[in-house]
């Protein structure tokens, strides 16, 4: 009888591999159409590394933003294109000057901070150009914006997170179960043929690696890129 490989299971959408949402405090959004924002808590979400800061905007809605490092209970943000320079405001990339750590950056206007979001983290902008803005992510790779998206002044609170270890496998698989992430994480020659197509038998080397076949499933497509076929078949005649 047949069995699901990993990547298939993962797919499907079972419960196994969903992220307990409903657990979490909140989605941590930057919020459109604000001015200013008072500093009420912070929590703890176990869906997100970095804490959240608890705002009372200026019109009486309350929402969660990523924690800036150094921002206090009873700071005022602000948002938009004159709030100052200064940890935790909000401001769209084409006020922010070059050099200036940044996070919580959107991808496209107003959509709330997609990127650079994790505990200790923060990017900079490099260049400013008629295309668009151009910020060095903190894994050294370059991406264009918008410059009306904004971004939040200073780096994500947290950090030293990774600097202490987990010590035991246990302690890791909770940390990974709390946001429902695939752990651990295993080398597809490693496993069993059940497992990954990649997966062969007992053996001392039991991967068969190779690209996959023309016609293969979607859970079968994985490896080396298959090589079109080009020129005249072998065999015949024109």
């Amino acid at each position: 009888m047949g069995k699901n490989i990993t990547a298939q299971k993962r797919g499907k959408g079972s419960v196994t591999f969903k992220a307990p949402s409903f657990k979490f405090k909140a989605d941590a959004k930057i919020l459109p159409d604000k001015e200013s924002a008072l500093v009420m808590d912070f929590v703890h979400c176990r869906g997100h590394t970095a804490p959240l800061a608890q705002l009372y905007y200026d019109d009486g809605e309350i929402g969660h933003v990523v924690a800036s490092e150094g921002l206090n209970v009873g700071d005022e943000l602000f948002f938009g294109d004159e709030a100052e320079i200064s940890f935790g405001n909000v401001l769209p990339l084409s006020s922010i000057p070059e050099g200036v750590p940044i996070f919580n950056i959107e991808l496209t206007p107003r959509d709330g901070g997609k990127l650079v979001r994790s505990s200790g983290a923060s990017a900079r902008i490099v260049s400013k150009t008629k295309d668009g803005i151009v910020i060095q992510l903190p894994s050294r790779k370059q991406k264009k914006l918008n410059p009306l998206c904004r971004a939040t002044i200073g780096m994500v609170a947290g950090g030293g997170r990774v600097d202490k270890p987990f010590l035991k496998a246990g302690k890791k698989f909770f940390a990974m179960k709390a946001r429902n992430k695939y752990w651990p994480s295993v080398s597809a020659s490693a496993m069993n043929a059940v497992a990954h197509p990649f997966g062969n038998k007992r053996s001392l080397r039991k991967s068969k690696a190779k690209p996959a076949p023309k016609n293969a499933p979607p859970g079968r497509r994985v490896g080396a890129i298959r090589a079109r076929k080009t020129g005249r078949a072998k065999g015949k005649r024109l």
